[in-house]
């Protein structure tokens, strides 16, 4: 079944938001104008639905003239009103106060304080749903694939990294002096040393270099391995980039070793990559 939320005027407007906000976390729902409810709109509501009519007053006209109709269908009725003993309170299956003790517009006139309290109460309820049909980041990315926030949810790491030919992979013996030419070759800001199966041993970055300019004076000639970070930041290719970008701000870096199961190197994927693809 679904959950059928009912209104009119602005608590038509927080139910709309409220139902936008179940569906988008895993409880379908649909929003009823209550004014139109008794034009035919009463027929979206099944035997496994359930309603949830908004009222403050709970006298809303248009409100109580559903009340029979969804009783003749059968299905349970939530009310949210901030008035206990009102019409719609009493003639529902459960009553969800929304009492505020006076609205925040001067003249005590405008849905402020009351409209918040129901947009409050409402995402809690959603809120607990989510937890009872125990709904995860994937179940969220499923549904929200648009926009920033689907971007980061859906975006992974394989999907930005380099990969291939292109890779600053070296044997981790190789001379300073050639490993260099690498990191200036591949224009990555990094190379992967290896060792003779080919797992990663550590990873050697232009900020390095940098470091090393100032503090040795004769390293050419060295094996890479000897100023390499022996146990660097990895990633697997199925991670989401938004860890990855979480790791570099995390430890001040800005590029990963992708590695495979066996901590063998497959990509790097850098952070202007992930920026670039829309991941915030």
């Amino acid at each position: 079944g679904k959950v059928i939320l009912a209104g009119m005027g602005k608590s038509g407007l927080i139910a709309q938001k409220i139902a936008a906000t179940l569906t988008s976390t895993g409880t379908p729902a649909l929003f009823l104008h209550a004014g139109e409810s008794t034009h035919g709109d009463l027929g979206i509501i099944t035997k496994q639905d359930v309603v949830i009519a908004f009222s403050y007053s709970g006298e809303t006209n248009e409100v109580l003239q559903m009340i029979g109709h969804i009783q003749a269908i059968g299905v349970p009725l939530i009310a949210m009103t901030g008035k206990p003993d009102s019409t719609l309170a009493q003639a529902a299956t459960v009553h969800l106060s929304i009492a505020v003790e006076k609205e925040a517009c001067p003249l005590g006139l405008t849905p402020t304080a009351s409209s918040t309290a129901t947009l409050a109460l409402g995402d809690a309820l959603a809120m607990c749903l989510l937890e009872q049909r125990q709904f995860r980041e994937d179940d969220f990315a499923l549904f929200h694939p648009g926009g920033s926030l689907g971007r980061k949810l859906t975006i992974k790491i394989e999907d930005v990294m380099v990969s291939g030919e292109p890779l600053p992979v070296v044997p981790e013996n190789m001379p300073m002096r050639e490993a260099l030419n690498v990191l200036s070759r591949k224009n990555l800001g990094i190379v992967v040393a290896v060792n003779r199966d080919e797992k990663i041993s550590g990873v050697f970055t232009t900020g390095d270099l940098m470091r090393l300019l100032e503090d040795e004076q004769s390293f050419l000639d060295k094996p890479l391995l000897e100023f390499a970070h022996p146990d660097p930041k990895t990633i697997a290719p199925e991670e989401l980039a938004a860890k990855a970008l979480h790791v570099m701000e995390t430890h001040s870096i800005t590029c990963l070793v992708v590695a495979d199961q066996e901590n063998r190197p497959i990509g790097i994927v850098q952070i202007y990559y992930i920026l670039r693809a829309g991941v915030y």
